[in-house]
């Protein structure tokens, strides 16, 4: 079940809000949202239902164990119970998500013939296993309480705005508000807005842009003109960003329906002037996951800036996926970050600011591009075609007559790009007036919007999110 589906919108997610909102307390109020997540998650993964019930046990018991040696000053205890949870955990990871990639490169080597294991990923392992590890973590670094209550440990877990694509939500974000919290109708508004908001991201901008990538990155590469290559994967940095901004979205706003308040993920990156601040608007919650749990680990028993920097990208790269385009991307990303720091942030702020957009832009359409292709055949193919090797054409009456097609989508896809939203929000909030305005527009946008998703999703064929993969 995805949340751009018709189930969900007027089944799922109904039943779920009326059985939350006749709850008379917080405990059953709860146990509605972890039966309901259970339900959600065993919809798509029947099986790995009890691979998660299964970590969440496992991990609730280490972090009472932890919390135990560090009440009785045991630390050495809490350090070996928090190396076994690292081991199992991403042990568990490994197994599932880069087995198969590891034994495909060892039997690369001489004399070596092994079995490639085929395991089906389970849905968000990757997302709920650090959010696993961000508490154990933490609780390790004296930073939270331990959980002792498993009803609740688990429902931070299994919660289904965020269990199966993110964003990693830290568990001192909403430790408090698991055990107390109230939905005011304000919030409850705002959380219709900006899930109805997500929606739109989704089915109506990146459903349609992926179609466009696929005419042009889904067929014969070699046939690819140069402006017709940098016009693909433009409009596929479009869509990755509106599918996963739009996954964020809906389940920000769905943690505000239930109380709950979830940290931003994106803030308009494409509107950075250079790849660090990129990174500080994409992706927020495994970006700031990777800063303070890996960047500052002690390589070789010191720590070491650089190697520190690189360990990070070489980890976010293979975070994303098992293969080897995935490391690519994230060490290309990872230069450009490690340059920018040499230069330093004052001399980066005296470049002209045309030339630090053109440049960040350059950068990031061309790390869209080695995101995209896995096979490094077709990535190498891609390169040439950026730079129009092998007698490739400047252009052609195929990329004009798909731009002619497809112009208000790509300018809607533009405009969007930029915070319209948070543009009309401050003229709404300048009187009293306004304010009434402003709620009124928004709603009607609201009910604009949610009717066009929803007979677009009618028909719909290409619907999952991208990040499930993850």
């Amino acid at each position: 079940m995805v949340f751009s589906s018709l189930i969900f919108l007027y089944l799922f997610l109904p039943v779920c809000l009326l059985c939350y909102g006749l709850s008379s307390s917080l405990a059953w109020k709860n146990t509605i949202l972890v039966i309901f997540s259970l339900i959600f998650y065993a919809w798509g993964e029947p099986i790995y239902i009890f691979l998660l019930l299964g970590s969440v046990i496992i991990n609730y018991l280490f972090g009472l164990a932890m919390g135990k040696c560090k009440d009785q000053k045991q630390e050495k205890g809490a350090k070996a119970f928090m190396i076994l949870a690292l081991l199992f955990n991403l042990g568990l990871l490994g197994i599932f998500k880069y087995s198969g990639f590891l034994v495909e490169n060892l039997n690369l080597l001489p004399f070596i013939s092994l079995p490639v294991p085929s395991l089906r990923l389970p849905i968000g392992i990757s997302f709920y296993t650090f959010q696993i590890l961000s508490y154990l973590i933490d609780l390790y670094w004296d930073k939270v309480e331990r959980q002792r209550n498993l009803g609740h440990f688990l429902l931070y877990i299994s919660m289904f705005p965020q269990l199966v694509a993110g964003p990693i939500v830290r568990y001192s974000t909403i430790a408090a508000e698991i055990g107390s919290r109230k939905v005011t109708m304000t919030e409850f508004s705002s959380g219709i807005s900006r899930f109805v908001l997500g929606l739109a991201k989704k089915v109506i901008l990146s459903n349609h842009l992926s179609v466009i990538v696929a005419d042009f990155f889904g067929g014969d590469l070699s046939q690819l003109t140069v402006l017709g290559t940098w016009y693909a994967v433009a409009v596929y940095a479009m869509q990755v960003y509106f599918d996963f901004s739009g996954y964020s979205d809906m389940a920000i706003g769905m943690g505000l329906m239930f109380g709950f308040h979830f940290d931003e993920n994106f803030r308009h990156p494409f509107l950075c002037k250079d790849i660090s601040e990129f990174w500080q608007r994409w992706h927020i919650s495994l970006g700031t996951f990777f800063r303070d749990y890996l960047l500052y680990m002690p390589i070789f028993g010191k720590r070491r800036k650089y190697g520190g920097l690189f360990l990070v990208w070489f980890c976010t790269g293979l975070w994303h996926g098992a293969s080897w385009n995935f490391i690519l991307w994230g060490l290309y990303f990872g230069i450009f970050i490690f340059i920018e720091q040499c230069i330093g942030k004052k001399k980066m702020r005296k470049i002209p600011l045309l030339f630090r957009h053109l440049y960040s832009k350059l950068v990031i359409l061309i790390g869209f591009g080695i995101f995209y292709f896995e096979s490094l055949s077709k990535l190498l193919i891609f390169f040439r075609r950026l730079i129009g090797l092998d007698g490739a054409a400047l252009t052609d009456q195929y990329l004009l007559l798909s731009i002619r097609n497809h112009i208000w989508l790509l300018l809607a896809a533009v405009i969007c790009c930029f915070p319209i939203a948070e543009w009309f929000k401050k003229l709404g909030n300048r009187s009293v007036g306004s304010a009434y305005v402003f709620n009124a527009l928004q709603t009607v946008c609201n009910v604009v919007l949610l009717a066009v998703s929803s007979i677009l999703l009618v028909d719909a064929t290409n619907n999952p999110f991208l990040y499930f993969r993850f």
